[in-house]
């Protein structure tokens, strides 16, 4: 296979004929750094998104701020959530917990993905706010740490001492410096890496042995609460929760803004970072259930069967055509 360009994974057919192919990278890895194996361009360079907050999530644990929080608070601090009642109502309560309160917040207000809470606040003919952003999580576990750390109320800012913390366990975990940063959606820096790196980190999440006492307590602690607690991470009907719950708690799924995904496999000690070029989630969540399927965690289930080849219809209910993994790409059965 040759290494450098994107590769096709996923095709969409309409009928007989092939209407689009969408191309991407993909990488999976052990602790030990070693490849074990790749799709397109291991070196090239991504920006995570929201893929990578479990790693966001480490100075929480290590720094001790976080000794005391929930499974379910873990679980949020790692979510990319649908703003439901579930969602909210948790954050909220999290922040009344440390002394603060929404306005304390630097996440941005943002519509609920949640079909009933976005009903309720239309009915109810209010706002959504900060806590429905699907980072709201993330966010107050940044503010939990920021408690500890003593910085400004800025925590977004790239030079913080929070995001000063979070980017240096995001480069000690994808072994390498960050290789530039951008704003993320919710206003916190996001570091990029190579889809090596964000395998690699993975594969460190995923078996966290030798990383030192602090960071494996860490490590272990974010993937048992996300692996508890899949509803939290995104939603009802949403990829991530439904992947990870037809996997019954054995692997974390996590989803990044443009096609970005990752997965944590503890039971291999396997890392995996996945990214569609053009960025359409239509295709990542195709690929990754195609390449959970392939390394073995998991069988037939109606979730990973609606990700893995969902049917395209006319306006009418007719059947049209689907969305399947590229035969190159999901050939050959099982990886490892």
């Amino acid at each position: 296979m040759t290494m450098g360009e994107p590769v096709a994974m996923v095709e969409v057919w309409r009928g007989d004929v092939a209407e689009s192919r969408h191309r991407g990278h993909a990488v999976v890895c052990d602790a030990q750094g070693t490849i074990r194996a790749a799709w397109g361009d291991p070196d090239a360079v991504i920006l995570p998104r929201s893929s990578c907050k479990m790693l966001q999530a480490l100075p929480l644990l290590e720094s001790g701020a976080g000794e005391r929080l929930t499974g379910e608070q873990l679980a949020l601090a790692c979510a990319s959530h649908s703003g439901a009642s579930m969602h909210v109502t948790r954050v909220a309560a999290w922040l009344a917990e440390i002394g603060l309160d929404e306005p304390d917040l630097r996440c941005g207000p943002q519509v609920p993905e949640d079909a009933p809470e976005r009903h309720r606040l239309r009915d109810e003919d209010r706002r959504p706010s900060q806590l429905h952003n699907n980072c709201s999580g993330k966010h107050a576990g940044f503010l939990t740490l920021n408690r500890r750390l003593g910085g400004g109320s800025e925590y977004v800012e790239v030079d913080h001492p929070v995001q000063r913390a979070v980017r240096a366990a995001f480069e000690e975990m994808c072994g390498t410096p960050a290789l530039g940063w951008g704003i993320d959606g919710c206003s916190a820096p996001n570091f990029a890496t190579t889809m090596r790196g964000l395998a690699l980190a993975m594969a460190r999440m995923a078996d966290p042995r030798g990383l030192g006492a602090p960071r494996e307590t860490a490590a272990r602690r974010l993937v048992e609460a996300m692996l508890a607690h899949p509803l939290l991470v995104a939603g009802p009907g949403r990829a991530c929760s439904e992947l990870m719950a037809a996997m019954g708690g054995t692997v974390v799924v996590k989803t990044g803004a443009e096609a970005v995904y990752t997965a944590i496999l503890p039971a291999q000690g396997l890392g995996v970072a996945l990214k569609i070029e053009d960025g359409a989630t239509r295709a990542s969540e195709c690929a990754i259930a195609a390449l959970l399927v392939r390394l073995g965690a998991v069988a037939a289930d109606p979730a990973v069967a609606r990700r893995l080849r969902p049917g395209i219809t006319s306006r009418r209910g007719f059947p049209a055509g689907s969305i399947r993994p590229d035969p190159d790409f999901y050939s050959g059965g099982a990886l490892l």
